[in-house]
């Protein structure tokens, strides 16, 4: 026996409804063709599925028996439809994105936040880490979308470039404050509070106190630019960060200048180039590289060079 499920649905609504008009509006269908559906649902069990008394349609033993087990069936595939309507309007599926550190406490959440608002059933995976794990885990398809500082370690991923321009970020009680630019000479004096020695910001900042025959003085080495922000509200030395550490920070203890020359840190969005994206994917990669336009110092759109 091949039952037709929308023989079941028919049966479902009406006993879900109490009428046939009432399950007629709720399929969307007309009067007869749930009565007909009804009929062909009872021939080919060989069951009387609901009995007339005073003009009403009363299910019998047989119909609530069978209504208990379809009742799951049927609103799973309610659920089912519901689900792509809401991926058609982009409110439900999985969004899944990774950052590098200094992004992950305010930039990505404040965007992510955004994207969400109209959006209540979507699910999100977001994760920190570091620029060469993001990349992994873009490439093996872990996260749709990465965003990550350079060099790329993969052919097999997209990657849209920006480059940002850095801040030196000290103490609001150094007197250093007063000046809207900093360089080498104003600080030949300062501690500094400075990633690791291969970090791209480190050896930048090495060359440029070398070119101005200035020696740069270290004090504190860490491995985050969150790290360095916190030494700097203590007031142990000035640091070279990013801007989206200190941008999304508002803690009244430090203050942030331009750096002359400026020391760019070279990022990029990425995504895998063997798996398209997903619609809500694609939909939070155009609001990604809208935000990131203002922070990227070359002053050109963002576009993909893979």
């Amino acid at each position: 026996m091949r039952l037709r499920f929308r023989q079941l649905q028919a049966f479902h609504a009406i006993i879900e409804t109490g009428t046939v008009t009432g399950a007629a509006e709720a399929l969307g269908i007309s009067q007869p063709g749930i009565s007909n559906l009804l009929a062909q649902l009872e021939r080919q069990t060989g069951l009387t599925l609901f009995e007339r008394m005073h003009s009403r349609l009363v299910p019998t033993p047989e119909a609530e028996l069978l209504h208990r087990e379809i009742d799951t069936v049927v609103r799973g595939l309610d659920h089912v439809t519901q689900t792509v309507v809401d991926l058609q309007n982009k409110q439900a599926g999985q969004l899944q994105i990774a950052s590098q550190h200094s992004m992950s406490f305010g930039f990505v959440p404040k965007l992510i936040a955004e994207f969400s608002k109209n959006r209540p059933d979507m699910n999100i995976s977001f994760q920190s880490q570091y620029s060469s794990k993001i990349q992994e885990w873009v490439l093996s398809g872990l996260f749709e979308i990465g965003i990550c500082e350079t060099p790329m370690l993969y052919d097999t991923l997209h990657h849209y470039p920006v480059q940002v321009e850095t801040r030196i970020a000290l103490h609001k009680d150094n007197p250093l404050q007063q000046h809207a630019v900093l360089t080498p000479e104003l600080l030949k004096d300062e501690p500094f509070l400075v990633m690791g020695p291969d970090h791209i910001t480190q050896r930048r900042l090495r060359e440029a106190f070398e070119t101005a025959d200035v020696s740069l003085k270290t004090r504190v080495h860490s491995h985050l630019f969150k790290n360095l922000l916190a030494f700097v509200k203590e007031g142990m030395g000035v640091a070279l960060l990013d801007r989206f550490g200190v941008d999304f920070d508002f803690d009244d203890r430090f203050v942030v200048r331009r750096f002359d020359p400026p020391i760019m840190m070279d990022m990029a969005v990425i995504t895998s180039a063997t798996r398209p994206l997903s619609r809500l994917g694609k939909e939070f990669l155009e609001l990604l590289l809208a935000e990131l336009q203002s922070y990227d110092a070359t002053g050109k759109p963002i576009t993909r060079t893979k």
